[in-house]
């Protein structure tokens, strides 16, 4: 049986091994994929596994003896499931994998935009510090997040987990989502509208999945129900949130600050906006990509893989 990875760089670069995968039958991995290269490296090929490569209407015509997609994420956007159901071609994802990682990079972005600590730094290394007259100095204002509000748009597994550190922060917990599900063991949460939590939160943190609804929800009309002093996290995706919008309302002081991990189009252009904006961290897509996160999510794609194999669906996102 051939098996094709077409992007498996970002999950393995080197720091883990294919040797289970390389078990289950005749393994080609490439760490990247040109899509003009797609169809050709998927010819006779049963399984398919992609990151983020795209797997569309036009691929997927063209690769008849294809039977299963393993999406190495959570999200499967980049794969047309609608024509794999009419196909019969089976798609699963990796749900919950890297929660807790996801969940800590986001307060890894807030805590840098609140205390500045790099910066700071930076500045002691330099010699600052040993200049200065007194025993201490701070350039930017040092914010403490207890009694402040979290509002979280999306509150599946990785919102929750983010419920809970900001818990911990004795932070103020407030939520949107498609289902409200009991949150009553929290005393400190409650369920709004997205325009309450806008105008409410002290921390505006998304973690909702890109779909055509929540593609742009985050443009400049809502990021002016924002407070002044807000600050906007999102470890998500990146077309959930309009790039130009979010620098303009930086840059005019709309919202105080922002930590972004992902943004509309990845790897970006030099002139997104987004890289001149005011008091903006911009990483580049890796609250995922912690070795023990990735570690978990090798081994559930290839879970998932035998599960097919043996005839069970396991993750399975088109039945």
């Amino acid at each position: 049986m051939k098996i094709v990875v077409l992007d498996g760089y970002t999950l393995n670069p080197g720091d883990l091994n294919w040797d289970a995968l390389n078990k289950l039958g005749d393994v080609t991995i490439h760490d990247r994929t040109p899509y003009a290269e797609t169809v050709e490296r998927c010819k006779g090929a049963a399984i398919v596994l992609t990151n983020k490569a795209p797997l569309d209407e036009a691929i997927l015509n063209q690769l008849p003896d294809l039977k299963y997609i393993g999406v190495l994420a959570t999200g499967y956007n980049i794969v047309n499931t609608d024509v794999c159901k009419q196909r019969g071609i089976v798609v699963s994802n990796v749900p919950g994998y890297g929660t807790g990682a996801v969940a800590q990079f986001v307060f890894a972005l807030l805590l840098e935009l609140c205390l500045h600590v790099q910066k700071h730094s930076d500045a002691v290394l330099e010699g600052r510090w040993a200049k200065s007259v007194d025993f201490c100095f701070w350039d930017y204002p040092l914010i403490a997040l207890a009694g402040k509000t979290l509002g979280i748009i999306g509150f599946g597994t990785i919102g929750q987990k983010v419920a809970d550190i900001a818990t911990a922060f004795d932070m103020n917990v407030i939520a949107t989502g498609r289902r409200q599900t009991d949150q009553s063991h929290r005393a400190n949460f409650k369920w709004v509208s997205l325009d309450e939590l806008l105008h409410q939160s002290d921390v505006v943190s998304i973690h909702c999945p890109l779909t055509p609804e929540t593609q742009g929800l985050i443009n400049g009309d809502y990021l002016r129900k924002m407070k002044s002093t807000a600050f906007l996290i999102n470890t998500s995706r990146g077309p959930i949130i309009n790039d130009a919008d979010l620098a303009d309302a930086l840059n005019n002081n709309i919202i105080a600050g922002a930590g972004i991990d992902v943004l509309s189009k990845e790897p970006p252009p030099v002139n997104n906006p987004i890289f001149t904006a005011k008091n903006c961290i911009v990483t580049p897509h890796i609250a995922w990509a912690a070795k023990e996160a990735r570690a978990r999510l090798m081994g559930t794609v290839i879970a998932n893989l035998e599960a097919f194999i043996t005839g069970r669906l396991v993750n399975v996102v088109n039945k």
